[in-house]
């Protein structure tokens, strides 16, 4: 670790549902934040931030993405999941190798560390690779295998090894920054025994879930008419639900579902920029809220979101929750930013960690820099300031775990220009060789 104490100076602290309303020290030992006071003296610290005019908040959690497919940015736009997917995506993904994946990691990285995401959450492939990627890079990480079979017994044992590998090769590496989750990709590609297995080893080896439910309005035809159950009616009547469990999407959801969701306590994760490009449609967040549900925020992988930036990521859902109800007043910039930190935290079981600036947890913290056209003048609504006028170009310093990762906007841990180059190379190799 680069700095074993830092201290930020003069700092606005913006936590969810909580500012104090006058600049404030932050003292950082190690990995942890041992101090918060109106001034703390630099006596004996080994590195000092003057964080005037700047907002402290904790760092940012994304709860679904596919890290190593910004490598795909762009590849293909302008269609449904079905096309996007089968026609487009699969048949590069059957050409990836580890390599590949590490090097589309890293690129996601970068584009976490300088948007202000602290924390991620990821299902995919060549997890190892992944795993090597965030351990360069100094990000916190919740890494998961994207578990297929489509009812292949064979299949269905490889790929559960493959994530029990995972999480015995990972778990808690990386000074304890990787921890690795169960990831089923889904109720229509993971059979009823896959499921049900993992429920089990979950149990078990105290393993959280990571999964996509509900997406799609052909999702819940598919399996209403194979199961006779809507996805998450399905889920629960096999036992699969718990609060350990992360879904993704959620869009198309029955007030039964709802109360299921709730009864279960199962944590959600909102992509809604993926659901618009897509035409997936528009999660009910307000009416999960309403029902004091844990809804957290996710971009979804880069190829189609095309990005990760988590504050507009927030923006968007806001704006989204209230054009779909007609009511400004749903989804608030302080119910935004909650999405964005400690509920965030509480998905990934990290809310004693991380999600809120307190002292005895990790220094995982951002700054914004509101020095710029689109910050000023100052709200006296920080949340507001961040959630509907700034993005992730915003964030001047991002820190995690104790350990400066960007400074003035330059990157501390890894080489950005070197890794552009590295993606632009992968995926031209990969188009050849479809």
């Amino acid at each position: 670790m680069e700095n074993n104490t830092i201290l930020i100076k003069n700092a606005l602290i913006l936590n969810p549902n909580n500012f104090i309303n006058k600049p404030q020290d932050i003292l950082i030992k190690n990995d942890l934040i041992s101090e918060i006071s109106d001034e703390i003296t630099d006596e004996n610290v080994d590195k000092i931030i003057d964080a005037t005019e700047k907002i402290l908040l904790p760092g940012l959690v994304n709860t679904h993405t596919h890290l190593s497919m910004t490598l795909f940015r762009g590849l293909a736009d302008d269609l449904s999941l079905d096309e996007w997917l089968n026609d487009n995506i699969w048949p590069v993904e059957a050409n990836l190798n580890g390599y590949y994946c590490y090097i589309g990691a890293l690129l996601g990285a970068v584009e976490l560390i300088k948007s202000g995401t602290t924390t991620f959450s990821d299902m995919y492939f060549y997890m190892e690779d992944v795993a090597k990627a965030i351990e360069e890079s100094g990000i916190r990480a919740v890494l998961s295998y994207g578990m297929i079979d489509f009812g292949d017994e064979e299949k269905r044992k490889a790929e559960i090894e493959e994530n029990l590998q995972l999480y015995k090769n990972c778990h808690n590496t990386a000074d304890g920054r990787i921890k690795v989750f169960f990831g089923p990709h889904s109720p229509y590609t993971a059979s009823e025994e896959l499921l049900k297995e993992v429920r089990k080893l979950a149990d078990e080896n105290n393993i959280g879930i990571h999964i996509h439910v509900s997406e799609t309005q052909k999702e819940i035809n598919d399996v209403s008419s194979e199961k006779g159950l809507r996805p998450f009616e399905y889920l629960d009547s096999i036992g699969f639900l718990g609060p350990d469990v992360v879904c993704a999407h959620s869009v198309w959801l029955s007030d039964n579902e709802i109360e299921i969701i709730k009864e279960k306590d199962v944590k959600i994760s909102h992509n809604p920029c993926s659901n618009m490009k897509l035409a997936s449609g528009i999660a009910p967040v307000s009416k999960l809220l309403e029902n004091d549900i844990c809804v957290a925020i996710g971009t979804d992988g880069a190829s189609s979101n095309n990005n990760l930036d988590l504050i507009e990521e927030l923006k968007t859902a806001s704006l989204l929750q209230k054009v779909a109800t007609l009511d400004p007043k749903v989804l608030t910039s302080d119910e935004s930013l909650a999405m964005g930190t400690i509920n965030g935290a509480r998905a990934l079981g990290l809310e004693d960690e991380i999600g809120t600036v307190e002292v005895g947890k990790k220094a995982d913290l951002i700054l914004i820099d509101t020095n710029s056209a689109n910050m000023v003048p100052d709200s006296s609504n920080l949340s507001s300031n961040i959630i509907y006028s700034a993005n992730g170009s915003n964030v001047d310093t991002t820190i995690c775990n104790g350990q400066i990762l960007m400074e003035n906007r330059k990157l501390t841990t890894l080489d950005e220009q070197d890794i552009y180059k590295k993606a632009r190379e992968a995926l031209d190799e990969l188009k050849k060789a479809i």
